[in-house]
């Protein structure tokens, strides 16, 4: 069979390690990291521009290397080629392997910020993508003392406390060891961020079998949907998290 593979970067050395495995002939798109960081329509059209380009080639199934991301995926219509995404609100369940052990752990450990080889390495917005984010169109990027001299310092106080300290809602760094680290350097790199900001700081494993999965063609009706052509993506509010309706 043969695969288009459109995929976040954040993916790139699990998306790698895991190509050369496929028994399939798969052709890769990277994105850039940060599209779920603007607004919803603009990840979407990005998301529909390659899908589209896609469709034009002689691939047997685009693959969405993505979990709906902020809705992101919401909308996005397959032509004449089918999708095929995990069922996950976004990519931690797919280093996870599954929703359910996302899941617990997510509700075992409240604020918990997560961190992988790939958030650290590609840390860095493109700028146009910073130009485009809500936090740069809404002010909620800028430092206390850009607002103070933006707003004042009694305005600046308040924004700064109810928009901007977002780090507030969390305690814990928790490093995803996915098993594709080409040496601790990443690990290291988790830790001293807990450390500068005085959180607690845990590694877990990571699962690479969701994504082997997509990649495998290895699609169960319970962590993959399959969109068919002429049907789009639509986000749900059931466990199933995304289904197919006709275009």
């Amino acid at each position: 069979m043969k695969y288009k593979l459109i995929s976040c970067e954040i993916f790139f050395r699990e998306m790698e390690f895991l190509l050369e495995q496929s028994p399939h002939e798969i052709d890769v798109e990277f994105m850039q990291k940060g599209l779920h960081d603007i607004p919803t329509a603009e990840m979407r059209a990005r998301i529909q521009d390659q899908v589209d380009a896609a469709s034009e080639e002689n691939h047997d199934a685009i693959l969405l290397g993505y979990g709906l991301c902020n809705n992101g995926l919401d909308g996005v219509l397959a032509r004449n080629v089918q999708l095929v995404l995990p069922r996950a609100h976004d990519c931690i369940t797919l280093f996870f392997g599954s929703r359910q052990r996302y899941q617990e752990y997510f509700f075992s450990h409240p604020g918990t910020y997560f961190l992988t080889t790939g958030w650290i390495e590609r840390n860095k917005i493109a700028e146009e993508l910073k130009q485009l984010s809500i936090p740069n169109q809404t002010g909620m990027d800028m430092t206390y003392e850009e607002l103070v001299e933006k707003y004042g310092e009694d305005n600046a106080q308040f924004l700064w406390k109810e928009l901007c300290y977002t780090e507030r809602n969390y305690s814990q760094i928790t490093f995803i060891e996915m098993g594709v680290e080409p040496d601790g350097s990443f690990e290291q790199t988790a830790r001293e961020e807990a450390v500068s900001k005085h959180w607690k700081f845990s590694k877990v494993p990571g699962d690479l079998s969701l994504i082997r999965r997509l990649l495998n063609g290895d699609w169960d009706e319970e962590d993959f949907l399959v969109v068919p052509p002429h049907h789009r993506i639509a986000a749900n509010h059931t466990e199933a998290i995304v289904a197919a309706e006709p275009e």
